[in-house]
């Protein structure tokens, strides 16, 4: 919402791609809330996943085929979903580019963690 706010003026300005993805992640809301509300966990497991194949389903038209039907601000509202010369100011590509590298980095090293982390568990409990 910073980036929006820098970029349209406004944290929300009621862009379809904005309103398709935070109808995504009501969807993605309710899976979390049906997961958890049955006693028995494998009955919840068993629904959400069934709920999950649909709430899946509904992602490629919600964030792939409806966006590209009507005019938006984001790059990429005509069809083409790269980014153009005319998509990213020069200053903005200083920050954006550098940062898509060191997130993708973060997660890299998080997972790499979360491995060792694992790997010391099963040893200490005689998994391994």
């Amino acid at each position: 919402m910073l980036w929006a706010h820098y970029a349209w003026g406004a944290a929300w300005s009621n862009d379809i791609k904005q309103l398709m993805t935070a109808v995504a992640l009501l969807i993605y809301l309710a899976y979390f809330i049906l997961r958890r509300s049955f006693d028995e966990p494998e009955k919840g497991a068993r629904l959400a996943a069934v709920y999950n194949i649909f709430a899946f389903s509904s992602l490629i038209p919600l964030l792939y085929i409806v966006p590209r039907m009507f005019a938006s601000l984001h790059p990429g509202a005509t069809g083409n979903p790269a980014f153009g010369s005319e998509d990213l100011d020069n200053t903005m590509r200083m920050v954006f580019y550098p940062a898509i590298i060191g997130w993708s980095l973060f997660g890299f090293w998080l997972a790499q963690l979360r491995y060792r982390y694992q790997r010391l568990v099963d040893t200490a409990t005689g998994l391994d």
